[in-house]
């Protein structure tokens, strides 16, 4: 199954939170919480950590990030985990893009649900979500 839909970033909150011990690398890594709105055939909000190592001035550097999201993929309701993964390098290009579903993870009709998707930002600034995936049954 594939459901598609649009996201905007409802909040983005850095947080004091730092790795320890402290290790001084080229581009400080920082975690922050996020909470995002999700419309079309993937509608919902998440709560997202969210961890990069990123330099804002040159847009280059790597983020990690975990998801909660309740919604619904599709015509399936309920809540599921997901990680993504991705590096930006300066020229607008990514690479080492990575989206996994959480398996274990979902409730409701998306109780047994594995898979994975991808993200994407349009030029003018649209983010994009995908979700490519299996449900029991």
């Amino acid at each position: 199954m594939h459901a598609a839909g649009t996201f905007t970033v409802a909040a983005f909150d850095p947080t004091d939170l730092t790795p320890t011990p402290a290790i001084g690398t080229g581009l400080a890594v920082g975690v922050s919480t996020m909470t995002k709105q999700f419309t079309g055939e993937v509608s919902g909000r998440s709560a997202t950590l969210f961890t990069a190592a990123f330099d804002q001035a040159r847009g280059v550097g790597t983020y990690l990030a975990m998801e909660s999201f309740e919604g619904t993929l599709g015509d399936r309701a309920g809540t599921v985990n997901f990680a993504h993964s991705a590096t930006t390098l300066g020229d607008g290009g990514r690479a080492g893009d990575y989206f996994v579903i959480v398996p274990g993870s979902g409730t409701g009709d998306l109780a047994g649900i594995t898979g994975s998707g991808g993200i994407a930002i349009d030029a003018d600034g649209t983010h994009r979500i995908w979700f490519d995936y299996e449900l029991p049954g």
